[in-house]
């Protein structure tokens, strides 16, 4: 099947990038309907800016006393700990649009693949690192380390064109959530 740009120099490449940008709104727009428009979400993110705000004014108040009292401590505990059980929450309300997300990622790259199996879609202005060569020239024919195969392309414009999309429509994670996971790992100074 040829691009609709095939007598174009770069047209295998600007197709790829196409695709990625089609596909980041659709996951976006999924993620809307299932995520970003719900009561829930709305009040889970309020409730982790609440925290982070609170949990930032306490901690540069009690900077500025020498020593923090023992109860200023504890507090500071209760509102991280209610940082972190919110964070949780909020990473295991979005695992359901995650896992849609992922299917349709999943079928639009094998649908790229059978389109450019075996088809440099670009071409690198360098020579790759070792480690970098194996991503980039997946799947390709020939010594040419300089071309790029349509996974590479994707891979890197799907993690970019995503991020930022998320930032300009204003779905990014709440600051407060930006490190939690869903497996947090313990803090030592804590259990002791």
């Amino acid at each position: 099947m040829a691009s609709p740009f095939s007598s174009f120099k770069y047209s295998d490449g600007l197709t790829v990038v196409g695709i990625s940008i089609c596909t980041a709104v659709v996951c976006e727009a999924i993620s809307w309907l299932l995520i970003y428009r719900t009561t829930s979400y709305k009040s889970l993110k309020s409730s982790i800016d609440r925290a982070s705000k609170k949990l930032e004014t306490m901690k540069t108040d009690s900077t500025v006393t020498a020593a923090p009292k023992k109860s200023k401590t504890k507090k500071i505990d209760r509102v991280e700990t209610s940082l972190k059980e919110s964070s949780r929450d909020l990473s295991l309300f979005k695992l359901k649009s995650g896992a849609v997300v992922a299917l349709v990622l999943f079928v639009v790259f094998g649908f790229l693949n059978n389109l450019f199996e075996g088809k440099a879609v670009a071409k690198l202005p360098f020579v790759p690192i070792r480690i970098v060569q194996k991503m980039s020239h997946r799947g390709l024919n020939g010594d040419d380390m300089t071309d790029c195969s349509m996974a590479f392309l994707y891979f890197l414009c799907s993690i970019s064109i995503r991020t930022n999309l998320q930032k300009f429509l204003g779905f990014a994670p709440p600051r407060g959530a930006a490190g939690a996971s869903l497996f947090q790992i313990p803090d030592a100074a804590k259990t002791n």
